[in-house]
């Protein structure tokens, strides 16, 4: 009986070891999926900007960064509550897409008079491989490949749990690394470009 109980404790160790692992790389995702939606969007406010009825293909553009960003950021919420992002088969198409889409803004803005731009989607580009790279982890883990990051060469499931503190190291420098693509993207867009300083004022009410 006593060894029963001991081999369905061990048993168990491993589903707590990789449900710590797990909780890490989510939270990576989702650091990651918020700043994305967060660089989309001011992609769409600065192409909404500079569209006009000699550029439709801007605010075509816009309307797309606009609709790819709310939708990411929606999903990225539900991941987070759910503890499990919805729809990993459609979300591993679109987020390669979504790529490939900064890439080539990245190219093509060089001679557009928006070179500035290049740098939201640059941060937008490497939150998105950032959301991809993770959940690709936990699409592995949830399958329990062999030889895959909860798994050593043998095929059993590897040790090395996450305490409470390492989790929360695990998700400071998660958010300093997210904040520090974010915080550049949000600055080249329109918005961030007029957005006025913390501590100064316009309309010269403090002037003499």
């Amino acid at each position: 009986m006593m060894t029963s109980q001991a081999s369905q404790a061990t048993a168990g160790t491993p589903a707590t070891q990789d449900m710590s692992r797990s909780d890490a790389v989510r939270l990576v995702a989702g650091f990651a999926g918020l700043g994305a939606a967060a660089v989309n969007l001011a992609v769409a406010s600065s192409l909404f900007a500079a569209a006009g009825p000699a550029l439709p293909v801007r605010a075509a553009g816009a309307a797309a960064a606009l609709l790819w960003g709310a939708a990411l950021l929606g999903w990225t919420v539900a991941g987070l509550r759910r503890s499990r992002f919805p729809r990993p088969r459609t979300s591993a198409i679109l987020l390669p897409a979504a790529a490939a889409v900064h890439v080539v803004a990245i190219i093509l803005g060089a001679g557009s008079g928006m070179a500035g731009l290049g740098i939201s989607h640059l941060a937008a580009l490497l939150l998105t491989l950032m959301v991809l790279a993770a959940t690709s982890w936990l699409g592995r883990r949830s399958r329990g490949v062999p030889g895959g990051p909860c798994h050593g060469a043998s095929g059993q499931p590897s040790s090395g749990r996450l305490g409470s503190g390492q989790l929360l190291a695990a998700a400071f420098a998660a958010a300093l690394l997210v904040a520090a693509i974010t915080t550049p993207g949000l600055a080249a867009s329109t918005a961030g470009q007029f957005a006025v300083p913390h501590g100064q004022h316009s309309g010269g009410h403090h002037s003499p």
